[in-house]
C-alpha cells in the first residue's frame, strides 16, 4: 500500500514516461524509508528508557535490602521521590542546561536554552536522558540511609538532577561540551568517550555520595560506642534482606541492557545495529568477570589470611555491578576480550575501594561510593586503555586517536585520548567537590541534613513515616527509646504542635501485638 500510494501521488503530477515521474517515486519511497527508520530509532530509545527506568526498582530493592528493618520504607520513598524530584528537576532546568543551546555552535559550560522544554525538544531524547538523571539521583540514596532527614534528600536530588549532573552531561554528550567528541572542535582531535555514562552518571554518583558521607559522618555504633570511643573493629550492620539485595542487583544488571545498547541511539542501519550488539555483549562479559573476580579474590584473601575458605555473595553482586559501572563508558570501542578484562579488574578495583572506606572511617550503607566513584573512574580510563581503532571508528566515525595499549601496536606512544580520559575524570572530582562539598555544608549548619540521634536509635520508619515496612516483634529498635520519643513529642502539645497525635499513633503500631516481650527487642 505504501508504493501504491507513492505511485497514485507521482502519477497524478508527473507523465509515467518522464524522468520527473521516476524522481518522484524515488524521492517518496525515500522519504517513506527515512519515516519509518526514525520511528524504529523513537521506539528503540523509548523502550531502552523505560529498561533503564526499571532499574529504580533494582536501587530500591537492593538499598531496602541492605539496612536494617527500621528504615525500610524511609528509602523506599527516597526512591520513589528520586523519581518524582528528577522528572521535575531535568523537565525544568536540567535538560535545558545539558543540551539546551547544542545548533548555536561554539562551546560552552553549561545549556542555557528550553527550559520547561518551552522550545520543544525530541521527547524520546528528554524521557531516556530523564531516566539517567533519576538512575544518578539513587546512587547516593544507599550510601547515606538510615540517617540522613528527608528535606536534606529532597533538596539533594533536585539539584543534582538539575544543575550538578546536567553540566557533566553538557561537558561530555553536548555538541558544545568542552570535552565532547561530537564538538565541531573537540579536545585534541578527539574529545572524551564515554558510550553511556561511566563519568557523567556513575562517577557523579559516586562522587556525591562520598561528599555527603563524609560531611554526615558515620551511623550511630559503625565505628564509634555510645560515648564516641572508637571501636577496635567497625561494627557490621548487617542486611536485613540477602533476598532483597539479590533482587535489586539482578533488577539492575537487566536495566543495564537499556542503560548501555540504548546508549547508540539508532538502531535502523545495521551499522547501528552491529554496534549495539557488541555493547550488548560487553556488558555481559564485564557484569559476569566483575562478579567472579570480586568473589574469588575475596575468598583467595580470607582463605590466606584464616585458613577458611568461604563464598561471599554481597562481593559477588557489588562486584558484577562495578564491571557493569566500568564497561558502561567503552562498550562500544573495545573488544569482547577487553570487556571481560575491564570486568575482572573492577571487581578488584571494588574490594579496594570498600576495604579504604572502612579504613578511613567512611559508612557507606550499601557500598555505592566503590561500586560507582571507583567503578566510573577505571571504566573512564578503561577506554583510554583498550580502544580499539576499527570498533571507534564504527561507533563515533574516527580513528586518529585510539586506546594507548593500540597506539603502542602502532609504534606510537600518542597519548591523546587516555589523557583526555584522566582529565575527565579530575573534571567530574573537581565538579563535585566543589558544588556539592558547600552544598551538604550550608545543610548541614542548617541542621537540615541529619536526623535527631534519638529518631536515629528508634529508626525512621516509626520517627518520620507512621509506620514499618515489617511487624515490629523482629524489629532493630529499643524499646526505651521508643518511649523517650513518644514522651519527648508528646509535650510537643504545649507548643500547640500536633505531634501528640503521631505520637499516639506510634504507640498503637507498636503495640500492634498486646505488649512488648523483652526477648524481642533487639540489643543492637
Amino acid at each position: 500500500s505504501m508504493s501504491i500510494s507513492i505511485f497514485d501521488t507521482c502519477s497524478a503530477d508527473h507523465d509515467l514516461s518522464s524522468e520527473d515521474f521516476l524522481k518522484c517515486i524515488s524521492d517518496g519511497a525515500e522519504e517513506k524509508f527515512e519515516s519509518l527508520a526514525s520511528g524504529v530509532d523513537t521506539f528503540y530509545l523509548i523502550f531502552a528508557g523505560a529498561l533503564v527506568y526499571f532499574m529504580q526498582t533494582g536501587f530500591a530493592m537492593l538499598c531496602a535490602g541492605s539496612i536494617r528493618t527500621k528504615n525500610v520504607m524511609n528509602v523506599l520513598l527516597w526512591n520513589l521521590l528520586d523519581s518524582c524530584g528528577g522528572a521535575i528537576g531535568f523537565w525544568s532546568v536540567g535538560y535545558a542546561f545539558a543540551y539546551g543551546g547544542d545548533d548555536d555552535g561554539g562551546k560552552t559550560f553549561i545549556g542555557h536554552t528550553n527550559f520547561f522544554l518551552m522550545n520543544g525538544a525530541d521527547m524520546e531524547q528528554w524521557f531516556f536522558q530523564f531516566a539517567f538523571a533519576c538512575a544518578l539521583s539513587s546512587i547516593v540514596a544507599g550510601t547515606v540511609a538510615e540517617r540522613t532527614k528527608m528535606q536534606a534528600y529532597l533538596c539533594y536530588s533536585v539539584f543534582l538532577t538539575g544543575f550538578v549532573y546536567p553540566v557533566v552531561a553538557h561537558a561530555f554528550w553536548s555538541t558544545n561540551g568542552f570535552l565532547s567528541n561530537a564538538a565541531t572542535d573537540p579536545l585534541w582531535g578527539s574529545g572524551v568517550i564515554d558510550l553511556a555514562g561511566s563519568g557523567p552518571v556513575h562517577m557523579t554518583g559516586g562522587v556525591t555520595a562520598l561528599v555527603m558521607a563524609i560531611i554526615l559522618g558515620p551511623r550511630r555504633g559503625r565505628f564509634h560506642d555510645a560515648e564516641g570511643n572508637l571501636l577496635n573493629e567497625p561494627c557490621d550492620f548487617p542486611p536485613h534482606s540477602v533476598a532483597l539485595q539479590f533482587l535489586g542487583t539482578f533488577c539492575l544488571w537487566f536495566g543495564w541492557y537499556g542503560f548501555n545498547p540504548g546508549s547508540t541511539i539508532r538502531i535502523s542501519s545495521a551499522q547501528h545495529g552491529d554496534v549495539a550488539s557488541l555493547v550488548a555483549v560487553n556488558t555481559s562479559l564485564g557484569a559476569a568477570a566483575g562478579a567472579v573476580s570480586a568473589m574469588f579474590t575475596k575468598s583467595i584473601i580470607e582463605t590466606r589470611t584464616t585458613g577458611v575458605t568461604t563464598y561471599d555473595l554481597t562481593a559477588a553482586m557489588n562486584g558484577c555491578l562495578t564491571g557493569l559501572v566500568a564497561v558502561t563508558a567503552p562498550c562500544a570501542t573495545v573488544e569482547p576480550w577487553a570487556g571481560f578484562v575491564i570486568g575482572v579488574c573492577a571487581g578488584w578495583v571494588y574490594l579496594l575501594g570498600s576495604h579504604l572506606l572502612l579504613k578511613y572511617k567512611i559508612d557507606d550503607a550499601v557500598d555505592a561510593i566503590p561500586v560507582h566513584m571507583g567503578g566510573g573512574a577505571w571504566g573512564v580510563i578503561a577506554t583510554g586503555l583498550f580502544t580499539n581503532a576499527s570498533r571507534l571508528e564504527a561507533a563515533f566515525g574516527m580513528s586518529d586517536n585510539i586506546g594507548w595499549f593500540y597506539e603502542w601496536g602502532r609504534g606510537s606512544g600518542n597519548f591523546t585520548l587516555l589523557g583526555i580520559q584522566i582529565i575527565a575524570v579530575f573534571f567530574i572530582i573537581g565538579w563535585v567537590f566543589f558544588i556539592m562539598g558547600p552544598f551538604y555544608y550550608v545543610l548541614n549548619y542548617l541542621n537540615w541534613l541529619r536526623v535527631d540521634p534519638l529518631e536515629e536509635e528508634v529508626g525512621l520508619d516509626l520517627s518520620r513515616h507512621k509506620g514499618s515496612a515489617y511487624a515490629y516483634s523482629d524489629g532493630s529498635f529499643r524499646k526505651e527509646d521508643v518511649e523517650t520519643l513518644e514522651r519527648r513529642r508528646s509535650e510537643r502539645t504545649m507548643d500547640g504542635s500536633r505531634s501528640g497525635k503521631f505520637s499516639k499513633s506510634i504507640k498503637k503500631i507498636i503495640n500492634g501485638k498486646d505488649e512488648f516481650q523483652d526477648d524481642d527487642v533487639p540489643t543492637n
